[in-house]
């Protein structure tokens, strides 16, 4: 959630920043309504000092001056009871609002707000030539035997598989390779929770902007996590950390669910975007100043775990209004599919 103090102090700044998401109008929105909560926040406060003083001197009063004080407490009291609820909604407004608005893109983010208008960083290998006609990864599994989609659909519905024989085995040892590579990188392994609390969702910015794609419980109202990176930004929710010991580095691996349906004719016949699969998450806890250098720190461990596999790549950086709500900035690494 944005910090109202910071739009307040610069709000050229977000206005600016928030353009780039065609969301510029959000912040008069938030100034105006962070302005009304001030108002009616000093004037319910003064109402109550001068009803506590009014109480106090009622015990002293008599006569004239007592039934004086009494109107005045009826009077003050009545003036509270109207203006507590405009100051609890406004506040709502303000709440809401604020979680809704996404992010200030860092300037090095391109313009733009599709896949479309990313921008290539780098490449990385060749792809190699073919003198047939390569088939994707969900063919080749089907055909011999590692992934069944009927099943899968049968047992869960569409964009559910299973996973089957050697493709298992090549899915712990990818999940092995990269976690070596991390633990030498100083990440601490974890496997986390999958079901967290409203506030963890909220907390990591997922809801409410990406409450359509996030799986629900009922009736515990628990939320399966579409990432790793939110159980991990609630693991020292709530605690102080000392800044010597920054950054602050998690591997999470865990089972990740997501309800989005991915574009069809992009997403290899539905095994490139389904509902339920695993994942290896870095995750790390920096100054803010620090950030952006943990970012390209992180970026080029996840090109090292890609490099190592010989697998060609590219890196792009991802347009201002396609990134995440959270999101200030994002690289993707594209690695190359033979039947793509």
């Amino acid at each position: 959630m944005l910090d109202v103090r910071a739009i307040r102090e610069d709000p050229d700044r977000f206005r600016k920043g928030l353009a780039r998401r065609n969301l510029a109008d959000a912040v008069d929105l938030i100034l105006t309504l962070d302005e009304r909560r001030r108002q009616l926040t000093v004037r319910v406060e003064e109402l109550r000092a001068e009803q506590n003083r009014s109480s106090k001197a009622i015990g002293r009063a008599e006569g004239e001056d007592k039934q004086r004080l009494i109107g005045e407490v009826a009077r003050v009291s009545a003036e509270v009871k109207e203006l507590e609820p405009q100051l609890e909604q406004v506040e709502a407004e303000l709440s809401d609002l604020l979680a809704r608005t996404p992010n200030v893109p860092h300037e090095s983010a391109p313009d733009g707000f599709t896949d479309e208008d990313a921008v290539e960083v780098r490449r990385h290998g060749e792809p190699p030539a073919f003198e047939f006609e390569p088939r994707d990864h969900a063919v080749l599994g089907e055909l011999l035997g590692m992934l069944d989609t009927e099943r899968g659909a049968r047992t869960s519905g569409s964009r559910f598989v299973y996973l089957l024989g050697d493709i298992v085995q090549v899915q712990f040892a990818l999940v092995r390779h990269a976690l070596d590579i991390l633990t030498v990188r100083g990440f601490v392994p974890v496997i986390p929770p999958v079901l967290v609390r409203e506030e963890a969702m909220f907390a990591s910015g997922f809801l409410p902007t990406d409450e359509v794609n996030i799986y629900v419980t009922s009736p515990d109202e628990l939320y399966l996590v579409g990432t790793s990176e939110v159980s991990l930004a609630a693991f020292h929710a709530g605690e102080i950390l000392d800044e010597a010991d920054l950054p602050i580095r998690y591997a999470g691996y865990s089972t990740c669910f997501r309800r989005e349906a991915g574009t069809y004719g992009k997403d290899m016949g539905g095994m490139f975007r389904v509902h339920q699969f695993d994942k290896v998450e870095m995750f790390s806890f920096a100054r803010p100043e620090e950030s952006w250098d943990e970012l390209e720190f992180i970026l080029g461990i996840e090109e090292e775990i890609l490099g190592k596999l010989d697998v060609p790549y590219r890196v792009t950086n991802t347009a201002a209004g396609d990134l995440g709500s959270a999101a200030a900035k994002k690289y993707d690494l594209e690695a190359w599919l033979p039947g793509q």
